[in-house]
């Protein structure tokens, strides 16, 4: 695609209901090409993904490394890529602005924000400091020549508030305020997606994870982008702790079958030369 005005075009309209958008996670470089390659038509950053290949957890890269790795994988592959941006690494809306700057000057077709603080004893920002934080994201987004696709996530099912009321609600402050895609991670019992699919005027996204609805059923409910966060990570790296266990323990290398594969689709999906 010639521009990110482009890639941003075409990843909004990649967000349909009834035919969702696979979004695939990559956590480097390689394997964004490899996804690309495998026929994904855009791309996300994970922020647990990346965190690992830092050897850290899960809320430990800084905004600068975040919006970073994001750059990278924009000039790696062709398809639109969206950024991962946790909680947008600030409190205040100010700041939340300016890491969507970043995002934007990095080169991104979308990014995401989130309501959850980082605090334990009080991890859900309260209702209108979220809001005024997703609206401060959407005006940078959507303020120049580049709409930047803008995901805002309530967080409320992974910090154990099971309260859907108030999920839905957030979603819908957000919707109200400009942004784009809608996600709240952890949705996972149909009725409760059901809920908020038709609760909302925005594309719905869908983590999917185990207990979710198979990729079929989510589309006949009308979600819009199903995404797999650290998900393929997670399983390459627990793909290696076999491999190793397996060498380790019984000194035999069955683990190359899939090692084969892995080779094969490098070869197939990466250039002979270095023309990225």
């Amino acid at each position: 695609m010639s521009s990110q005005d482009d890639r941003a075009r075409a990843f909004l309209e990649l967000h349909r209901p009834g035919d969702p958008l696979l979004l695939a996670n990559a956590w480097d470089r390689g394997s964004a090409r490899l996804l690309e390659s495998l026929g994904y038509k855009a791309i996300a950053t994970t922020s647990s993904g990346f965190a690992a290949t830092l050897g850290r957890l899960d809320g430990s890269v800084s905004r600068e490394e975040a919006v970073g790795h994001a750059a990278t994988l924009v000039e790696a592959v062709d398809v639109p890529v969206s950024a991962d941006l946790e909680n947008a690494f600030a409190d205040e809306p100010g700041e939340v602005a300016e890491t969507i700057r970043m995002a934007l000057n990095a080169g991104v077709a979308g990014c995401s924000v989130e309501d959850f603080s980082g605090r334990e004893d009080d991890p859900i920002y309260p209702f209108d400091a979220a809001v005024a934080r997703v609206a401060a994201a959407v005006e940078v987004a959507h303020a120049g020549p580049v709409h930047l696709v803008l995901t805002a996530r309530a967080e409320n099912l992974l910090h154990g508030r099971t309260d859907l009321d108030d999920t839905i609600v957030r979603l819908q402050a957000f919707a109200d305020v400009g942004a784009d895609v809608l996600f709240a991670p952890g949705l996972s019992r149909p009725e409760d997606i059901r809920r908020v699919v038709d609760a909302v005027d925005r594309p719905v996204s869908v983590l999917a994870r185990p207990g979710v609805p198979s990729v079929g059923e989510l589309t006949a409910m009308g979600v819009s982008r199903i995404s797999v966060g650290g998900g393929f990570a997670f399983a390459a790296l627990g793909m290696l702790v076999q491999a190793a266990t397996e060498l380790r323990d019984d000194g035999t290398t069955g683990f190359w079958e899939h090692a084969s594969q892995g080779v094969k689709a490098v070869r197939a999906a990466f250039p002979r030369k270095a023309d990225r």
